[in-house]
């Protein structure tokens, strides 16, 4: 069997499947130097609740499921990690219903402690936060995904499995065998798993050429608050999503390395990996704008787009949307922190793909999108494709 990505899903994944067949011949295939130096190794490093996520989807299922496999790992591993809890906050009469329904979404995926906190009782937990009511969420925590990456790797060595970096895939195909091709080798297999993140589409699309979806990469970037105002964050402070785009909005995370982040904005990255704003493709970008949903959804929403752009150019626009949450912010508090990208499933019609996706086919199974909780969900997800890549392999 053959593992395509050494992100932390891809890990987690092959690190299932050896639990599930203790023999399994399994070769792992990343085209960086080591593990987790994309999306896993640039986020925030948030242990989700699945407060968010509609009950019953594989990202509820899996969120849930993945939080305790996740902290038993840790345990079990001695990852430091920390359940700090986090507050979400309407500062607006709107944002109240939509705080409501939140609450009963939690209720509903089976979250229990979660508390309705009035405007005072915001001050509880965060004394300097402004608004008009909040939740707040027991279950969050924080740990460091690039080290719980690394013990995926080393147990699936451990395991019998076989990691080989800088070797980048470049082409798959399904005869009478599955042959991979890489960058220094030819492979062949009775199953391929994909899970390539910013370059899932472009993976999966070597063995279902009519893919349906393509990779649109958001830049999400951050500023970390000054040393001496760390004192104004206790832990991590969410506002009410926004429906249309549940992956937008502010917010401060104290982070497991030390530091608290404030962050994100989210614009269109000009290459997949484009951790800066100087980093272009053209080729790449020419294939997000040339995407018939990417130009759905940019004529539906150019407003915030563009909203989303200024913030990235205008620090004081920045500040102010921070403000929002904490009116003491200054933008002298503020310094350069670090971005992601999220690979962010959009289809032809212009729907941003919220759930996770995974296709099948014969000789393959295809992880198309994994945006955030993936990593809180990661060894969920490895187990949830073990139990499908049992069927192909009987």
């Amino acid at each position: 069997m053959i593992v395509v990505g050494g992100g932390i899903v891809g890990l987690a994944t092959s690190l299932q499947l050896l639990r599930q067949r203790p023999g399994l011949k399994l070769l792992l295939l990343e085209k960086e130097d080591g593990p987790a130096r994309h999306q896993t190794g640039n986020n925030s490093g948030v242990i989700h609740s699945g407060l968010y996520y509609k009950p019953g989807s594989l990202k509820a299922t899996n969120c849930i499921r993945g939080y305790h496999l996740l902290i038993d790992f840790c345990q079990q591993h001695s990852i430091p990690y920390e359940l700090c809890g986090k507050i979400v906050v309407a500062t607006t009469p709107e944002e109240q219903p939509l705080l409501e329904n939140l609450y009963q979404r939690g209720q509903q995926n089976g979250l229990t402690g979660l508390r309705k906190l009035s405007a005072g009782e915001l001050k509880e937990y965060e004394p300097h936060v402004a608004g008009l009511e909040g939740m707040f969420v027991p279950q969050t925590g924080i740990v460091d995904y690039t080290l719980v990456a690394a013990r995926y790797a080393s147990l699936i060595v451990q395991q019998g499995g076989e990691i080989r970096y800088n070797e980048r895939v470049t082409a798959s195909s399904q005869r009478a065998a599955t042959t991979v091709i890489s960058s220094k080798g030819s492979y062949e297999c009775r199953l391929v798993v994909s899970c390539a993140g910013l370059y899932s589409d472009k993976v999966a699309a070597m063995t279902v050429p009519s893919l349906n979806v393509r990779i649109i990469p958001f830049r999400g970037e951050y500023y970390k608050l000054k040393k001496e105002k760390e004192s104004l964050v206790r832990n991590l402070i969410y506002p009410v999503p926004d429906p249309n785009f549940p992956f937008l909005g502010v917010h401060f995370t104290r982070m497991a390395k030390g530091g608290v982040e404030a962050g994100p904005n989210a614009v269109l990255a000009f290459r997949r990996e484009g951790y800066k704003k100087s980093d272009i493709h053209l080729g790449e970008l020419a294939e997000s704008l040339a995407w018939p949903g990417f130009q759905k959804v940019a004529s539906r929403y150019w407003r915030t787009g563009m909203g989303e752009m200024y913030r990235s150019f205008s620090k004081a626009a920045f500040t102010k949307a921070l403000q929002k949450l904490i009116p003491a912010i200054q933008e002298s508090d503020l310094t350069a922190g670090g971005a992601g990208v999220r690979a962010q499933a959009c289809d032809r019609t212009g729907g941003l793909v919220d759930d996770f996706l995974i296709l099948e086919e014969t000789a393959a199974i295809h992880v198309c999108n994994a945006p955030s909780p993936a990593a809180t969900s990661s060894l969920a997800i490895g187990e949830t494709i073990a139990a499908r890549a049992e069927a192909h392999l009987q």
